[in-house]
């Protein structure tokens, strides 16, 4: 492939020698979603690499432990809160601009510390079944409703939720984020490990409406055009339609700084975002690829006024979630 001949032909002599040891990478994303392109990363450049996976809260967590002593070549995270933790804790390094100017200044750091590699919206899943497009609420402080007891599905566990939470302390502040939480579990909200099971729920009825990112629908889509569900959009600005993103960043602790940026460069490539276009339904944020399905454009969705690199006191929400209840 040419991408690979021109990876290749980058690297320096002193890069060949270190490629005995393989990239480390910590991987927030789970394996069955990115281990074909890791290994097609590592297939197309002759770079061997080494993945841990885990949960991007866990693995951020870890990296914070294990300070200089960290593996990590590469951290791939799930959400910017993850990311935004670890340049505030100085673990990352500065990007290059060659990686930088490939992506939207809205979707990486604004110090070139973390740079996005896909988007995801921040969606209420619904059953067409039961919820009319006039029922859906204008807001998620609506969800509190009477009329939503034991109906909403919400994965507190999950670090795309904890982040849209972060979001919610950033914008309405701690105290209403602190009651929504609460009215939402007075309110029988019905709780579940990660988004798929939401939408399932979703599509079985169990639940009216669920709390998730955007491409878990499309998923089921794919297999069943069929399915009674849908996708609501918060208008005005609501932390509810957050656009976070999929992202990486170079470890300030890693010896291997040039193959960590030819893997980043790797993933912002026009093959790697068709492959996030077309297999995770996901918003590709470079190289001019266009999403693979139907999906709201970026420009459409009202957002909220946030920068993304606020979403950093990832530990805080943690604790708020606990005190609460939402998290044992």
């Amino acid at each position: 492939m040419l991408v690979a001949g021109l990876l290749l032909s980058m690297i320096s002599p002193n890069s060949a020698q270190e490629m005995s040891e393989p990239l480390v990478i910590y991987s927030g994303r789970s394996q069955s979603l990115v281990e074909p392109i890791f290994n097609r990363f590592s297939e197309d450049t002759g770079i061997p690499i080494e993945v841990r996976y885990a949960g991007t809260t866990e693995l951020a967590a870890t990296i914070l432990e294990e300070g200089d002593a960290s593996p990590a070549d590469v951290f791939v995270a799930q959400d910017a809160g993850a990311l935004g933790a670890l340049a505030y804790a100085g673990r990352l390094a500065a990007l290059p601009s060659d990686i930088t100017e490939r992506v939207e200044a809205r979707f990486q750091s604004p110090a070139g510390l973390w740079i996005g590699l896909s988007g995801r919206a921040r969606v209420l899943v619904y059953d067409t079944e039961q919820v009319t497009p006039d029922q859906l609420p204008a807001s998620l402080l609506d969800l509190t409703g009477e009329e939503w007891r034991g109906r909403v599905g919400w994965a507190p566990t999950n670090a795309s939720f904890q982040a849209n939470v972060t979001a919610m302390r950033a914008l309405w502040g701690e105290e209403v984020t602190e009651t929504w939480l609460k009215d939402m579990i007075a309110n029988d909200v019905r709780v579940y490990p990660k988004n798929t099971p939401i939408v399932q729920a979703a599509i079985d009825g169990e639940i009216a409406v669920g709390l998730v990112n955007h491409y878990y629908l499309y998923r089921f889509l794919a297999e069943d055009p069929s399915v009674t569900a849908a996708l609501h959009y918060f208008p005005n600005g609501d932390a509810g339609t957050l656009v976070n993103i999929a992202g990486a960043a170079i470890l300030n602790t890693s010896e291997n700084q040039g193959l960590a940026q030819r893997f980043i460069l790797y993933l912002l490539g026009a093959g790697a975002q068709t492959y996030f276009a077309e297999e995770t339904y996901e918003y590709p944020l470079a190289g001019g690829v266009e999403p693979s399905v139907d999906l709201v454009s970026l420009a459409e969705i009202e957002v909220p006024d946030l920068d993304l690199s606020d979403l950093a006191d990832l530990a805080g929400t943690v604790r708020l979630l606990t005190t609460v209840g939402a998290l044992p």
